[in-house]
């Protein structure tokens, strides 16, 4: 009973995305995107912890009629595509004219990664860009490019679902795992110190910011063309 108890629980971990996606929703809609992006931030939280948790607990034995795999790629839509969608469609990041084909792009090549039974190599690299819009227009909102770069930024990552570069998932990537750890760090502390002041964010946590998404991209594109081992 006690197991079937702690696999709920951890189902309802999940879940609880779902509710931190709506409230996250709700702040973009009242044009409140610091408020967004921290709900956004938590639902990012419950979606590390919740797996981990889920292998320890060993949910898909104790409850094998529940998908956790499935649950969590739903609450991952709404948190990862289908608020930041919105953001984009309502924020002026990207210029008016384009912004409903920006976020419609956005909504439809994410569901091609979604149901990609290929999308994810033994090491733990994604294979196409991974959907995680969130992060992108976090950025946006942080470092406030143009509106053109920003629309530009979304056509290219838009186009490169489909290619199969290696995109690293930083908790489970086993190369380099230290120094993604520490960074990962950093462009958290970073990415908090965003959410908790007035934008636009001061040089130094923009460049904190920028420097982790060169770090990512280095990295995915050693993985692809230099480091080829670990497919699966």
């Amino acid at each position: 009973m006690w197991k079937r108890i702690a696999a709920f629980a951890v189902h309802g971990l999940t879940a609880s995305g779902a509710v931190l996606g709506l409230l996250a929703l709700e702040r973009a809609a009242a044009g409140d995107l610091r408020l967004c992006f921290l709900f956004l931030g938590a639902a990012l939280i419950v979606d590390a912890v919740d797996g981990p948790l889920a292998r320890v607990i060993r949910v898909a034995e104790v409850l094998p009629r529940f998908s956790g795999v499935r649950l969590d790629l739903i609450v991952d839509y709404l948190t990862y595509c289908l608020v930041p969608a919105y953001i984009v469609l309502k924020s002026q990041m990207v210029p008016a004219p384009l912004a409903p084909w920006a976020a419609g792009a956005i909504l439809v090549s994410s569901l091609y990664h979604f149901c990609d039974r290929e999308s994810k190599t033994a090491d733990g690299y994604f294979v196409g860009f991974p959907a995680i819009w969130n992060i992108v227009v976090f950025h946006f909102f942080a470092l406030q490019p143009p509106a053109w770069i920003a629309a530009t930024a979304v056509a290219l990552l838009v186009a490169l679902t489909f290619v199969p570069i290696l995109w690293v998932h930083p908790l489970r990537a086993t190369r380099f795992r230290p120094v993604t750890l520490a960074v990962l760090a950093c462009w958290s502390i970073a990415a908090l110190s965003v959410l908790l002041q007035e934008p636009p964010a001061g040089e130094i946590v923009r460049l904190t910011l920028a420097m982790a998404a060169a770090y990512a991209t280095g990295l995915c594109l050693l993985r692809t063309f230099v480091l080829r081992c670990g497919e699966g």
